[in-house]
C-alpha cells in the first residue's frame, strides 16, 4: 500500500528539514501544496502502478478555508489504497522568535501591520485544524538539526511494521513538559540519586544508578503501576487506529529517575509491540 505523509507546522519549526529527510529516503516530495489540490493528488496516487510513496508540506500560506477542509480530506473515502499520516512540527513561540531573529528571515504572515510575534501566534491559530488531526506531533524547541532528522527517520521511516509506534521519553520538569507527550507520569516523588554523591554525575542508564533505584520499594511500585496501566490501555489505543503515542516520564532534572523508568519500560514493551523506542530529552540522546 502506498504512503502519503502530510507535513505541516509553523514556519521555522523544521518542516523543510523533515521533507528533505523523506526525499532522501525515496519519497516523492511536494513543498507547499495548496490544500485544495490534495484530492487530485490522491486520485492520481490511486491510479499509480509503481506504488510511489509521497510526502507533501502544507502550511499557513494556504487560505484559511482550505486549511479548515483538510481534516475532512484526510478522512476521505478516496484514500482507498493509501495509508495517510499527518506529521505536525512545532516549537515554542520564544524559540521560533529566536530562530527568525537569528536568521533574519521574513515570516510569511508578517507585514507592515503584523509584527513577527503576532505572526507566529496567528500562524498557530490558522494551523490548529491540522494539529488537531495529526498522527504525530514533534516539538523541536529543544532539538538541533540532526536531532530532528533522526526523529523523522526513527518515527516515520521506522514505522514499517503495523500497529502503534511507542516512544518513551524522559524529561526534567524544570525544563518544561514535552508538548508532544500523550501521557505524562511524574517521578519526582521517588528517591533521588542526585543526593547520593557518587551517583550525582551519572544518569539512569548507568548500572550504579539502576542498582540504587531497583532497591527502592517506591520505584518498584511506580514502575509496576505504570506497566500495568500501559499493558491495559496501549492495546486500546492500537485498536483505535492510533499510529503514534509518546509516553513521557519526568523527574526534576531528567537525569536519573525518569531515565531509569523509561529504559525499564522500553525494555519491557519492546517485546510486546513492533515499534518501541526511548529518548532522553535532557541527555540529548537519539531514540533507541
Amino acid at each position: 500500500m502506498m504512503r502519503l505523509v502530510i507535513i505541516s507546522g509553523r514556519s521555522g519549526s523544521g518542516k523543510s528539514t523533515a521533507l528533505h529527510v523523506l526525499e532522501d529516503t525515496g519519497f516523492s516530495c511536494i513543498d507547499n501544496l495548496p490544500a485544495s489540490l490534495l484530492p487530485a493528488l490522491i486520485q492520481h496516487m490511486n491510479t499509480m502502478s509503481d506504488k510511489q510513496n509521497v510526502a507533501i508540506s502544507i502550511d499557513a500560506r494556504n487560505t484559511s478555508a482550505d486549511l479548515l477542509q483538510l481534516p475532512q480530506l484526510v478522512d476521505s473515502s478516496i484514500m482507498d489504497h493509501i495509508t495517510c499520516q499527518v506529521l505536525f512540527i512545532d516549537a515554542s513561540d520564544s524559540v521560533l522568535l529566536q530562530r527568525f531573529s537569528e536568521t533574519r528571515r521574513k515570516h510569511p504572515l508578517s507585514d507592515e501591520q503584523t509584527d513577527l510575534r503576532e505572526a507566529i501566534r496567528l500562524e498557530r491559530r490558522l494551523l490548529d485544524p491540522i494539529a488537531d488531526v495529526a498522527d504525530l506531533i514533534l516539538d523541536t524547541s529543544d532539538m538541533g538539526l540532526h536531532d530532528l532528522r533522526d526523529q523523522v527517520k526513527q518515527r516515520i521511516m521506522g514505522k514499517e511494521a503495523p500497529g502503534v509506534a511507542i516512544l518513551f521519553q524522559s524529561f526534567g520538569f524544570k525544563h518544561g513538559i514535552p508538548k508532544d507527550a500523550d501521557l505524562v507520569f511524574d517521578a519526582r516523588c521517588l528517591p533521588n540519586p542526585h543526593w547520593v554523591m557518587e551517583l550525582r554525575a551519572l544518569d539512569g542508564r548507568d548500572q550504579p544508578v539502576a542498582d540504587f533505584l531497583s532497591t527502592q520499594d517506591e520505584v518498584t511500585e511506580m514502575l509496576n503501576d505504570i506497566t500495568v496501566f500501559l499493558e491495559r490501555w496501549l492495546p486500546r489505543y492500537e485498536a483505535n487506529n492510533r499510529s503514534y503515542i509518546t509516553i513521557a516520564v519526568g523527574c526534576t532534572g531528567g537525569q536519573h529517575r525518569s531515565v531509569y523508568l523509561c529504559e525499564r519500560l522500553n525494555n519491557f514493551f519492546k517485546n510486546r509491540f513492533n515499534n518501541v523506542q526511548s529518548r532522553h530529552r535532557e541527555l540529548k540522546v537519539t531514540p533507541t
